[in-house]
């Protein structure tokens, strides 16, 4: 389009941050794919804490088959891309198709199956945290730059403050975030990928709760039968001070009982949501449509590792875990409803794009990765389409 320059210089603008004399400059990219995916890496260590704390990871039972499907989800398609590009600088691509949008999955199954299964919806909930995992650890150890072992010790110093604020039973957020700003300096100029500073972050944050639930529910009731009988006629609790101390009380109670974690990850949720995601999709999805394509191998591998190796491999090892009895499907759901879930894991998209961004310094490659993303997420969200509304509709009893 006639803004395609102004669009990639816009990008590329210079923003410095930190005291006078010792700014840290990066460009208005590095500071979103830098900085702003943390914030977005810590809302994925966040869930991932939780569902290992008391969601769907926190027992080998109810973990075994999202860890068999991710497993397969995950090396079914690096050995695709590697296949069709086992030499020269795309071969360091193997990790963009590794990738699940986590967002955009469970966003479309409830667009186009809203009527899914929730055994269904919870594998593809934990299906995609494993898949996660397994991308930060990829990120962490084959995407990221020389150590420089000063900042790396700095961070280290950095993650055990949190850890004593953790063992200290710290349940202010304050003091984590603060320290995390400095864990996340450090990384960055370690040469490790900053985002992984979100995740190490996320773990420190504490899940314990200072009251219990049945000790809030009591306090609870209390606080609203004391509310009602502080009501004065006028229905305005302006005019009350017993509902204001109440209601005061309430917010209180209300506090001790939710854990740290939760807080956190509720006030980052929708801003992650609807303004991280989309600059981050508008910064780096950008590529030039028109002429040859180069590095059209890199488009292939990424295209085939997204929207064949993904299914395939999740349901391999799916199958599998559930035929040597290590796991078994979730209640009510079938293999017709799994495979539109997996096939719902090719959408790849901001994941993958962010790990071609670290992957390639060669913006070609870069643009034949984001063409594979692109198709191969479209291709993935009609294919689970197609199948989740047979699943579903072949579950409706007849007429």
């Amino acid at each position: 389009s006639p803004w395609a320059s102004t669009y990639t210089s816009m990008w590329e603008m210079p923003i410095a941050i930190g005291p006078p004399g010792h700014p840290l400059t990066l460009s208005i990219r590095h500071w979103i794919n830098d900085g702003l995916m943390a914030i977005f890496f810590l809302v994925v260590g966040l869930e991932i804490k939780r569902e290992f704390v008391g969601g769907e990871l926190s027992s080998p039972k109810q973990a075994a088959l999202p860890i068999a499907a991710a497993l397969g989800g995950m090396i079914l398609p690096a050995a695709i891309y590697w296949a069709l590009n086992p030499q020269g600088p795309a071969r360091s691509g193997w990790g963009i198709p590794v990738a699940t949008d986590i967002a955009f999955a469970l966003g479309i199954l409830s667009l186009i199956a809203p009527k899914a299964n929730v055994g269904a919806k919870v594998f593809l909930t934990a299906l995609a945290i494993v898949d996660d995992i397994g991308a930060v650890i990829v990120i962490a150890i084959f995407y990221s730059g020389s150590i420089a072992w000063p900042a790396m010790i700095g961070a280290g110093f950095s993650l055990g403050g949190l850890l004593i604020l953790n063992l200290l039973r710290i349940r202010r957020l304050w003091p984590y975030l603060g320290i995390g700003l400095l864990l996340w300096f450090f990384i960055h100029e370690s040469g490790v990928h900053a985002t992984v500073s979100g995740v190490l972050l996320a773990l420190t944050i504490p899940t314990r709760t200072r009251i219990d639930a049945a000790r809030f529910s009591s306090s609870a009731r209390d606080l609203l039968d004391e509310f009602d009988r502080a009501e004065t006629g006028d229905q305005l609790v302006l005019t009350s001070r017993g509902q204001q101390e109440a209601l005061w009380a309430l917010e209180h109670a209300s506090e001790k009982v939710t854990a740290p974690v939760l807080r956190l990850e509720h006030s980052l949720h929708k801003f992650t949501a609807f303004a991280i995601m989309p600059l981050f999709a508008l910064a780096n999805a950008g590529v030039a449509i028109g002429g040859p394509l180069h590095h059209g191998q890199v488009a292939a591998g990424v295209l085939g590792g997204l929207l064949i190796g993904k299914p395939v491999g999740i349901m391999l090892m799916a199958w599998m875990a559930v035929k040597f009895r290590l796991a078994q499907l979730p209640a009510g759901t079938s293999w017709m409803l799994l495979t539109g879930c997996a096939c719902l894991a090719g959408i790849g998209f901001t994941m993958s794009l962010f790990i071609a961004m670290l992957a390639f310094a060669d913006p070609a490659l870069v643009d034949a990765a984001r063409i594979g993303i692109l198709v191969a997420s479209l291709l993935s969200g009609i294919a689970a389409g197609i199948v989740l509304r047979i699943a579903v509709r072949d579950r409706q009893p007849s007429a």
